[in-house]
């Protein structure tokens, strides 16, 4: 059977991403042909004034168009395009104008999906390569992204989902404003983030699972920095697996760290500087309330789950 070329885009809160992608239903073999990030900060202010900023927007577009030249390039037709919009256009009153400025420079729709269909695409795209290997199922696997996080658990198949407003971005415009935090500001997050936790756990049994799977952008930079890698490098930190102590050590460092300390590591995307703080303190108090010992540390997530959805 010949493979089907697929292009997935994934417009979080904080990064819109692209994957270019030959897919083989038949072996569930995925094949990158262009996978890139670009940080757009879509949700800039969301939390705060309940609109998408014209400067986030035109950010967005820019984005979009460069995506399309790509896309063009690599022949894939707009039947085989999926746009995902997750978080902020969700919350957004003026998400049409989003919607429009899309279908003007893609020529498709992006679907604003909900949280539980964000959690079941992160939860595909995460775990379709780990069935039959050495990590046991259950899977609890969490989307850790700007605006939100998507907890979900399962084996093959989802048994339970959730999603909650407690993503990097949003977590940081909520507590952290100021730039470094002070300890009052940490304890006022981290009892944020528990009573976050609190809600899931109603509907995901958060310490069922065997396998505890971290994706998206927060995760990733926390693995090459406990790693201490020289420089990204998606094949060292793709299933990776780390300690919660190192996670906790981490975490630690970059919320007492200064912004150009932060700025000088070398695995930091420029434009997760000033949000990675809050987003490892979200990951530490998952980490915590699930009682994992491990983190399983994955690079392929929303974004496949989407290149999957075309097929």
């Amino acid at each position: 059977m010949t493979a089907t070329r697929v292009a997935a885009i994934d417009c979080g809160t904080n990064s819109i991403r692209l994957l270019i992608a030959d897919l083989d239903p038949e072996t569930g073999e995925i094949t990158d042909l262009d996978r890139r990030m670009l940080i757009v900060r879509l949700g800039q202010g969301v939390d705060r004034t309940g609109r998408l900023h014209p400067e986030a927007l035109a950010r967005t577009f820019a984005a979009c168009r460069e995506y399309a030249e790509v896309i063009a390039a690599h022949g894939v037709g707009p039947d085989r395009i999926r746009m995902v919009a997750t978080s902020a256009s969700r919350d957004a009153e003026n998400a049409a104008e989003f919607t429009a400025g899309v279908k003007e420079i893609l020529g498709i729709t992006p679907s604003v999906v909900s949280g539980d269909e964000e959690a079941r695409l992160s939860f595909t795209g995460a775990t379709r390569e780990l069935l039959g290997g050495p990590h046991r199922p259950p899977y609890l696997v969490f989307d850790l992204g700007g605006g939100s996080t998507e907890f979900v658990l399962g084996e093959q198949d989802v048994r339970a989902a959730h999603s909650m407003d407690i993503g990097c971005v949003r977590m940081t415009e909520r507590h952290f404003a100021g730039g470094q935090p002070t300890e009052e500001q940490i304890a006022a997050a981290r009892a944020d983030i528990r009573a976050a936790l609190d809600t899931v756990a109603q509907s995901v049994p958060l310490a069922e699972g065997a396998t505890l799977v971290g994706l998206a952008g927060t995760v990733t930079t926390v693995a090459g920095i406990a790693l201490e890698l020289p420089g990204y490098d998606s094949e060292r930190i793709h299933h990776a697996v780390l300690s919660v102590e190192q996670v906790r050590e981490t975490a630690q460092w970059l919320l007492h760290s200064s912004h150009a300390e932060r700025a000088a590591v070398p695995v930091m995307h420029p434009g997760r500087v000033d949000v990675i703080a809050a987003g490892a303190l979200v990951l530490l108090e998952i980490m915590e309330r699930t009682g994992a010992a491990e983190l399983l540390v994955s690079e392929h997530d929303i974004l496949d789950g989407i290149a999957w959805s075309i097929a």
